[in-house]
């Protein structure tokens, strides 16, 4: 026998380091922490412009004027719409079955009824991905509603994408301030260069699949507490511990144990998260207007201990769990949002990637034995 030798070629674990593709799309400098879409710095875009015109951004590669704004927003709440049988299986579902779950089902069985799935020409292609952006907020919200045993709320075409999405899960419309804090988490949250969730939609299309699948399986990936998870992490982190006061014991005892902060420290940034400011900003406004301070409180203690002791930074994930929970979004919905907005970015993904395509077939090395031969079976140990 023999195993590989010392020739073998470099594996980076994780495949850190390494450049699977060019994109136009968006750029994570973690070295200086900047996040950029399509030229645009997303200090640039957050506050400024809606969900709707970063999708616009993504799929065209400039921002819209008025009139392809209000096209855009026309055909996304044209393609709401689910099928009867996708509303039917999701109403079916067990009541205590998570939403990440469903979704991800959902956009699968989506395929089921389109009789266009397998199209490859790239304007189907663009129509798929379209009513994907569009109906993904409604699976989540018709699912949310059927497990709390309540009627299922019809999209209103008069709303935007984070205004109907809230109006869906909650029954009334939301206000201002609800709505455009959801837009701008949005916004945030539309992409994010080769991550784990967009790698794996690329690589579902690169063997010429079809849309429904990429993003099944981006949701899959995005479901994971690495990855999209992490919001759901922190605010039951934040329970657990309870009340200020225990902050530093629990963060201490984390240490000692070697436990994972939720929320804190990121794969790529190695300085501060540039999203992480405005999700902070907004915590501590709506913290300050709903009373209840102590969320954003223990946060900002949590993230002052890791950055003095272990030189880590809080990511998205880390203020967007207190910006949601003081929304009143169930804990179980935080990834869900994330979903949602990603979407955009998958799917802008998925069709640059059919737009040059090459099978994604990484090698690796193999670190087993060779040489081995059969026993009889009557002769093994």
């Amino acid at each position: 026998m023999s195993t590989p030798s010392s020739a073998s070629p470099a594996v980076s674990k994780g495949l850190e380091g390494i450049i699977a593709a060019h994109t136009r799309l968006s750029d994570v400098r973690g070295d200086i922490g900047q996040l950029i879409y399509c030229g645009y710095d997303i200090n640039e875009l957050a506050g400024k412009v809606s969900y709707e015109e970063v999708v616009h951004l993504l799929y065209h590669n400039h921002l819209p004027n008025a009139k392809e704004l209000a096209s855009l927003k026309a055909v996304l709440s044209g393609y709401r719409e689910l099928p009867q049988g996708v509303i039917d299986m999701l109403t079916s579902l067990p009541k205590d079955c998570p939403p990440m779950h469903a979704i991800r089902t959902g956009v699968s069985a989506l395929g089921c009824y389109d009789t266009t799935a397998d199209d490859d020409n790239m304007d189907a292609q663009r129509r798929k991905a379209l009513r994907l952006i569009a109906q993904i907020p409604v699976i989540t919200a018709y699912f949310h509603r059927s497990r709390q045993g309540l009627p299922l709320v019809a999209p209103d075409a008069t709303l935007g994408e984070a205004a109907n999405f809230l109006w869906m899960i909650d029954g009334e419309k939301p206000s201002v301030e609800k709505e455009s804090t959801i837009d701008m988490c949005y916004v945030l949250h539309a992409d994010h260069g080769m991550n784990a969730s967009t790698f794996s939609a690329r690589v579902t299309i690169a063997t010429l699949s079809d849309m429904y699948s990429a993003v099944t399986t981006a949701i899959g990936t995005l479901k994971g507490p690495l990855h999209g998870g992490a919001n759901e992490g922190v605010i039951k982190m934040l329970k657990e511990i309870g009340s200020l006061d225990q902050v530093d014991t629990y963060v201490a005892d984390c240490l000692a144990q070697k436990r994972k902060i939720m929320g804190i420290g990121h794969r790529v940034y190695k300085v501060l998260d540039p999203r992480a400011p405005h999700l902070k900003r907004m915590a501590q406004i709506l913290s300050a207007k709903l009373g209840d301070p102590k969320w954003i409180q223990m946060s900002e203690r949590i993230a002052e201990i890791m950055l003095t002791e272990k030189n880590l930074h809080a990511n998205v994930d880390f203020y967007s769990a207190t910006v949601y929970y003081s929304l009143g979004v169930p804990t179980d919905l935080f990834t869900p949002i994330f979903a949602i907005a990603r979407t955009s970015g998958w799917t802008a993904h998925v069709l640059e990637q059919l737009a040059d395509n090459r099978l994604i077939r990484p090698q690796s090395v193999y670190t087993g034995p060779v040489g081995l031969t059969v026993t009889p079976i009557a002769q093994r140990a």
